[in-house]
């Protein structure tokens, strides 16, 4: 059991039997009354989320997990192949665990695979990663009113995000994995 002063983003817990990555979390300590902590944490078998509070004295149970680094290989629609570039081991992980992620995988990128009980239960992105952009309109002279406008262009893995109207098809681009925002040219 651990204290709630040690819960941090990407630590897992177990709660109510089920296992929860914690996504965010807050330490409020209010004016009055007792301090806690505010969290929101995804459900690894369901992908739900919910928002829990935690009082200052509560223990929590901190989950031992590994992570390893491995490459992303392919999917056949429904579970995702990665593979560990140490030991060239390959495992499967079914696209149900990896909602809200699998959209920003591309052959070859390097990901952390965490695993609990030798079994894999989720996957973390890196923050940024680079796309080529495939299809990309071409921004409209006189378009610009209004400040910051975009257009929807489509990257190498068939994402579609939104880009500044300056972007070009062919031009690579660095996108945040957790908003799914464009952020610069590479």
């Amino acid at each position: 059991m651990a204290s709630i002063n040690d819960v941090s983003k990407n630590v897992i817990m177990r709660l109510n039997g089920d296992l929860y990555l914690v996504t965010d979390f807050q330490h409020v300590n209010p004016g009055k009354g007792a301090a806690f902590v505010r969290t929101r944490l995804k459900q690894l078998k369901t992908d739900k989320t919910m928002e829990q509070t935690f009082k200052s004295n509560e223990t929590i149970d901190l989950v031992q997990v590994e992570r390893h680094k491995m490459q992303y290989l392919y999917n056949d629609g429904t579970m995702y192949a990665f593979m560990d570039n140490n030991t060239y081991e390959q495992i499967e992980i079914n696209g149900l665990m990896l909602e809200g992620k699998k959209e920003f995988l591309k052959d070859g990128i390097e990901v952390m695979v965490v695993f609990f009980e030798n079994t894999p239960i989720t996957m973390e992105l890196p923050r940024k990663i680079t796309y080529k952009v495939t299809q990309a309109e071409p921004g409209v002279k006189g378009d610009t009113a209004g400040g910051n406008v975009t257009k929807p262009v489509t990257l190498e893995n068939g994402l579609e995000i939104r880009v500044p109207l300056f972007i070009k098809e062919g031009e690579d681009i660095i996108v945040n994995t957790e908003t799914g925002q464009y952020v610069e040219r590479a």
